[in-house]
């Protein structure tokens, strides 16, 4: 193809794996500014990114035009990998914002009437082993092991008994990645009546909710016979793969997740009627990689209050209310399992490790002696595990106030 007037490509990719998750062109001759805030031309909202971190500044030169980019963030700008202050750029590379911050990929063409080669001509040099896009064509670099409803299917990402999870790529979308999440719902499971009205609920669920703690709903439908839902792909590692690799969180980030957790359940306790997830636990709490947002996955036992009582779901190790386990769920069975996931992040331990029987032969929380979780998060934790839902915290926000105030006295 040929380029009508100078152009500057930067994509925003989740690195190492050089999945693109938004893509930003300027033909324009005039500085591009990047930073956290809202007027910059590039809005990276992730902590360690400055309001105005960088500038990529275009160069008068008689010769080919070039462009610079210029470091003001506090945490500092990368080319390639090396700290810069003031660097012209050459026409392909990395910059990270921070050294834990963002990654844009970056293509220049600096040239009117630039002839790019293209795709099937790239020889795809450089390229990581685990790279799914190429860094410099980006043409997708492994097979597609089937095609689903127009979505090409690129590797399995997790089974469970509702059905299967598959990483899958849409050609045709318009959204700023072409990755997504495509879910399918296994065979046997398709002659239950109550399964099938489980994966019909999450898609009309996920179609009508609106949050950045949610990942947004695709499609759904059905292809030879088999249900399918796709949904937003959520690039990070999940609370209990976080602890498995990294070890028990400090206090403070717990709660910070915590706090995050509390905004998306008030969302979702507000709509009319109420939405109760069900199964809220480390498993299905993702800390995305490229802002450090906690996002809430796994809508599949979202259940509306009012509603029949129905099944009884719930999760292992003791992230469920014993009201839940009664076919009995309310909000407060949502801040429960919160409760139980608090405990996890700061010990380490699953909570029915703290389980103990009471003078009335009931099973529970104990935590009083546990001496390392300080006293005012104890009690927001043993209040939140009560086994009684109206001796428990009311909502979400207030929950989250509770929070917020333990983090400012901690």
């Amino acid at each position: 193809m040929t380029v009508d007037s100078p152009l500057v490509i930067l994509t925003l990719i989740d690195f190492p794996s050089t999945i693109p998750l938004q893509v930003w062109q300027f033909r324009d001759n005039q500085p591009i500014r990047v930073g956290r805030a809202h007027d910059n031309d590039v809005v990276l909202d992730h902590a360690l990114v400055s309001r105005y971190h960088m500038e990529i500044q275009p160069q008068s030169t008689d010769a080919l035009p070039s462009w610079q980019v210029i470091n003001q963030g506090a945490n500092g700008t990368f080319l390639n990998g090396a700290l810069v202050t003031r660097i012209l750029l050459p026409e392909t590379g990395m910059l990270q914002l921070a050294k834990d911050g963002p990654v844009l990929q970056f293509q220049i063409l600096a040239s009117p009437q630039v002839s790019v080669p293209a795709a099937s001509h790239c020889q795809h040099e450089g390229n990581a082993p685990d790279n799914i896009f190429c860094i410099h064509c980006r043409e997708l670099l492994v097979p597609v092991q089937r095609v689903i409803g127009g979505y090409r299917v690129i590797k399995t990402i997790g089974q469970g008994g509702m059905g299967t999870t598959f990483l899958a790529l849409d050609p045709m979308g318009s959204r700023p990645s072409p990755l997504l999440v495509l879910k399918e719902m296994h065979d046997e499971m398709a002659d239950i009546a109550k399964a099938q009205e489980l994966f019909t609920r999450e898609a009309r669920v996920l179609q009508t909710l609106d949050h950045p703690g949610i990942p947004r709903y695709y499609a759904s439908f059905v292809e030879d016979g088999k249900r399918f839902l796709a949904m937003e792909l959520i690039h990070g590692l999940n609370l209990a793969e976080w602890v498995n690799v990294h070890g028990r969180v400090s206090v403070d980030l717990a709660i910070d997740w915590m706090y995050q957790v509390c905004q998306i359940l008030d969302y979702l306790h507000s709509r009319q009627p109420p939405l109760v997830h069900r199964d809220i636990k480390p498993a299905n709490l993702i800390l995305r990689r490229y802002d450090r947002q906690i996002v809430l996955l796994d809508f599949g036992a979202v259940k509306e209050i009012g509603t029949n009582q129905g099944t009884r779901i719930g999760s292992n190790a003791g992230y469920t209310a014993p009201e839940q386990h009664q076919g009995r769920p309310c909000p407060q069975s949502d801040l429960y399992a919160v409760g139980a996931t608090l405990l996890f992040l700061v010990t380490g331990k699953q909570p029915d490790t703290f389980y103990r029987r009471s003078e009335n032969g009931s099973h529970g929380i104990d935590i009083s002696e546990v001496s390392d979780i300080p006293g005012v998060l104890r009690s927001i934790i043993t209040q939140l595990t009560k086994l009684d839902p109206r001796e428990r915290i009311p909502t979400a926000a207030a929950l989250g106030e509770m929070l917020a105030q333990c983090r400012i006295r901690h």
